[in-house]
């Protein structure tokens, strides 16, 4: 389930790029797949000790084309351990909502990223995510969850006050709103709920069969009460 465009956000093959935040590495693998050099960054070794073995199988199968490469790093994102410019484009998708000390980590975004280069965020989106809030403490208030809630308006105003130029934005995931606001309701650790079971029961039929009466729907209600928003932005200099 992707969340960033990579053709808004400019990728071509042989772009070396940043998933920082990676988790279980759905934009990594998707980069790699379209031929550039990913690094998959996270601060959760085990995460990243999963994505490295599944970029060694996409290998083995072929899912990659030549010269593509892939790698994990395990780090801070307050001081990420490249040099300056490092990369073509970054990504950051779902991780700033996550980070108590976001300036910092916009700032170490904006430093690796090359002047011309390209770099998409998504974080949740303040209506869908407010909602959340309201209906569920054990949502966001636990070890590593969610410490704030953006407006649009406000995550690009940090990004522009990084030295970044705003290049659009859209929204993501409608269909995944209501569940979350379902799951929020009945109790966040109660998978078992049958409404609960219901539901995600369609959205992995969406996620793997991609059916159009789904399609038409999210499309629909992306606009409306989608669970992400992403914004594309480019930094300054040569080839921008």
């Amino acid at each position: 389930m992707l969340t960033v465009d990579f053709d808004r956000l400019g990728l071509r093959p042989g772009d070396r790029v940043l998933d920082m935040g990676c988790g279980a590495g759905r934009h990594a693998f998707e980069m790699f797949r379209r031929g550039a050099d990913v690094v998959a960054f996270d601060q959760d070794g085990d995460e990243l000790a999963g994505v490295l073995e599944l970029f060694g199988a996409m290998r083995e199968a072929g899912e990659a084309p030549a010269g593509a490469e892939a790698d994990i790093k395990q780090g801070d994102a307050l001081a990420l351990p490249f040099p300056d410019g490092e990369f073509d484009r970054v990504v950051a998708a779902e991780v700033l909502e996550h980070i108590p000390e976001d300036t910092a980590a916009i700032a170490e975004l904006a430093r690796v990223l090359r002047p011309g280069g390209t770099i998409a965020v998504t974080v949740p989106r303040w209506l869908p995510e407010r909602v959340c809030w309201a209906l569920s403490d054990a949502y966001h208030a636990n070890e590593g969850g969610h410490v704030r809630i953006y407006t649009r308006h406000e995550l690009v105003g940090r990004l522009e006050a990084a030295g970044l130029v705003y290049g659009g934005h859209h929204h993501a995931h409608g269909l995944h709103s209501p569940y979350w606001w379902l799951k929020c309701a009945v109790g966040v650790d109660k998978e078992h709920h049958p409404l609960v079971r219901a539901y995600h029961r369609v959205l992995v039929w969406d996620i793997e069969r991609g059916p159009l009466v789904t399609r038409l729907a999210e499309r629909a209600l992306d606009p409306v009460v989608g669970k992400s928003v992403v914004v594309y932005l480019r930094k300054p200099g040569a080839g921008a």
